[in-house]
């Protein structure tokens, strides 16, 4: 029993009644307990659901505990003796829970982790007895939907005595629990798979629903597993396990372990076929199979003689000269076969005087046939005739109705049309899936798969591809770290805090920037680097424009700051700040560059060359290319100086001298 201190419910009074004694089981629905029902004064198993199963902030807690109570009133209508009964459900501190019969034993999973494998006849008894169960469930029009070896309870035979897996009683659990808690998870988040995925059905994968050939399926995986010691597949992640149900065969169990008979491998395959409508209809026609399948097994060890070594006081030792398998019960216990004996092959009845004449009837032609040359030629020819009917036929039903399916895997989908066309196949399209390498709307994968047979005309499934899964960037810019982390990882993507930044816009704790950049499209898994705002920078910058450079330049390194310098043309004076970067008034940090504009000043023009020339002349000649012009000495005079000197570049408007003598 797994208890632990740590529980609370152990010792506690359930509903005034049930008195909780220790903890027999923990799965991933719901605990189980063993309790005393201090009214009847019986021991019962209370199995409780997890607080995760029904989580009010997503659905509800009493939209939960209504479809569960209803699930709870028809399990409880469900009468056999391979189903545990339900005797009471209520709620606990919120929680729903059901009170059941405790079985005296273990589950069929406790049984296998011992045995690792059980040997055909074990195998097929407790089988038996699981699928009269589930077909009891299926004729009140109830699907299990999670049929388990976790969920298949093996107790102790009625009769006593040492532990036989043969005689033993076999109880299956769960009914409709999955169905009740799936129901309220499709309301809150869409479909999900509640089934186990080593057992779930095909169907259940690739559309979500379930009917009784779901439960046939996962029966045959279980009898699959207690023959061979093992599940069919395995996997890293659950899903590729579900998804090797839809894509894959389930194998045969000789494969595993040789010494199976054939019997048993058509069986698993009949009710694992991946197509729902290729299986039993329900488990009580696969109970059928499985009650054939061990008549065939016992009709075979019945032809087996046993020799038992023999040994007396006086009669020398006898070697064994054979060893066979366990001889089969010669008859099941009543309560392992369904009430109306479903299965069961008729007697012959015995043979009357009618029978006789018949038989003798018989006799007599078969002997004048064959007393005459022609009566013999024509037996020989009705022979040779039924001989290649019956060649032609199976030749047919063998061979000749069959193909060979088309290579469609890569082809694109235009292009598997026309190959299909070709040979007169049918095509049917399944849910497309994403792929790394397959480009979108290209064959993935297809069923039958290449090469394999196929009806001639008939249909094959394919899967397309979706191409490379990709998702664009969330807009998570203004938003604080923590929200726009939640969200990409949501997405599916790798978040990355970067480096922090001064924003003079955005508050401290706001994501200023992503890398890639919002809306870039991108596969899932990738790394997205946020950039966070740090807030506004300490040191504001001050208004520079407009003053002369030196100015500038000394403002600045009060403040900390580094002024970067570039020059340009301007009409403004030289070294007249004429633009900056930050602005005034955005904030920077200590050591900050603070780009500055500076004029160059005007474009410089040549002075005109004046000397010689009469002074009025002169002076009229240069103020009129804008050349302030002052006369010295002489006004009246020859020009011999001038300053700025000939063709000297200045500023325009640069006063001019000039000597006159």
């Amino acid at each position: 029993m797994d208890t632990q201190v740590a529980d609370t419910l152990l010792g506690s009074l359930i509903d005034g009644r049930y008195r909780i004694r220790g903890r027999v089981a923990r799965g991933g629905m719901a605990t189980v307990y063993v309790a005393t029902d201090e009214r009847l004064e019986r021991t019962v198993a209370i199995k409780i659901i997890h607080p995760t199963q029904a989580p009010e902030a997503q659905f509800g807690v009493a939209g939960f505990v209504e479809r569960f109570t209803d699930e709870a009133k028809t399990i409880a209508r469900l009468t056999h003796p391979n189903v545990v009964a339900v005797y009471d459900q209520g709620t606990h501190a919120g929680l729903p829970y059901l009170v059941m019969e405790y079985v005296r034993g273990r589950t069929l999973r406790d049984v296998l982790a011992e045995r690792r494998r059980l040997n055909p006849d074990e195998a097929l008894a407790i089988a038996e007895q699981m699928l009269a169960a589930i077909a009891a469930a299926h004729r009140a029009g109830l699907v299990h939907r999670d049929v388990k070896p976790e969920n298949v309870l093996v107790a102790e035979a009625p009769t006593g005595g040492t532990f036989n897996l043969v005689d033993s009683v076999v109880k299956v659990a769960d009914f409709g629990l999955a169905r009740a808690v799936e129901a309220s998870a499709e309301e809150a988040s869409g479909n999900q798979l509640m089934a186990t995925v080593a057992y779930v059905a095909p169907e259940l994968v690739t559309e979500g629903r379930a009917d009784p050939r779901t439960d046939v399926y996962s029966a045959g995986i279980v009898l699959f597993e207690m023959l061979t010691g093992r599940v069919p597949y395995d996997g890293d992640r659950p899903v590729d396990v579900a998804w090797q149900h839809v894509d894959r065969d389930v194998p045969a169990p000789s494969a595993l372990v040789p010494s199976l008979p054939k019997v048993l491998d058509d069986l698993v395959g009949r009710a694992t076929r991946r197509d729902p409508g290729a299986r039993p209809a329900d488990a009580g026609a696969l109970l059928a199979e499985v009650q054939v399948a061990r008549d065939d097994l016992g009709n075979a060890n019945s032809h087996t003689t046993v020799l038992r070594r023999v040994t007396d006081e006086t009669a020398p030792v006898a070697q064994p000269t054979m060893v066979v398998a366990a001889v089969r019960p010669a008859e099941r216990p009543a309560w392992a076969r369904l009430p109306e004996g479903g299965g069961q092959r008729p007697h012959r009845r015995r043979a009357d005087p009618e029978d006789d004449d018949l038989g003798g009837g018989l006799a007599g032609l078969r002997t004048r046939l064959m007393g005459t040359p022609r009566g013999r030629l024509a037996v020989a020819a009705a022979v040779v005739v039924l001989g290649l009917v019956a060649a032609l036929g199976g030749w047919w039903f063998g061979v000749g109705r069959y193909t060979t399916a088309p290579q469609l895997v890569s082809l694109t989908k235009a292009e598997a049309e026309a190959q299909a066309a070709l040979g007169g196949f049918t095509l049917k399209y399944a849910a497309s899936r994403h792929d790394e390498k397959v480009p979108k709307d290209s064959v993935l994968r297809q069923d039958p798969n290449p090469a394999a047979r196929v009806l001639k005309g008939g249909t094959i499934t394919l899967t397309l591809s979706l191409g490379p899964e990709q998702l664009p960037v969330p807009d998570v810019v203004g938003k604080e770290f923590e929200l726009a982390q939640a969200e990409l990882t949501n997405a599916g993507l790798v978040v990355a805090k970067g480096p922090t930044k001064y924003d003079d816009e955005l508050p401290a704790g706001m994501v200023l920037a992503t890398e890639p950049k919002v809306g870039t499209a991108v596969k899932p898994g990738t790394k997205v680097t946020l950039t966070v705002s740090k807030g506004r920078a300490p040191i504001t910058v001050p208004s520079l424009v407009g003053k002369n450079l030196n100015e500038a330049r000394g403002i600045l390194a009060q403040l900390g700051l580094v002024p970067v310098e570039s020059y340009k043309d301007s009409d403004k004076p030289k070294d007249e700040i004429l633009g900056q970067s930050p602005a005034d008034g955005a904030g920077v940090e200590k050591g900050a560059q603070v780009k500055l504009e500076i004029s160059k000043g005007p474009p410089q023009v040549p002075v005109p060359r004046v000397i010689g020339m009469p002074c009025q002349e002169a002076k009229q000649a240069l103020e009129g290319q804008g050349f302030p012009t002052t006369m010295q000495l002489n006004p009246n005079g020859v020009v011999h100086f001038q300053n700025p000197g000939e063709n000297t570049p200045v500023p325009p408007g640069t006063p001019v001298t000039v000597t006159c003598l």
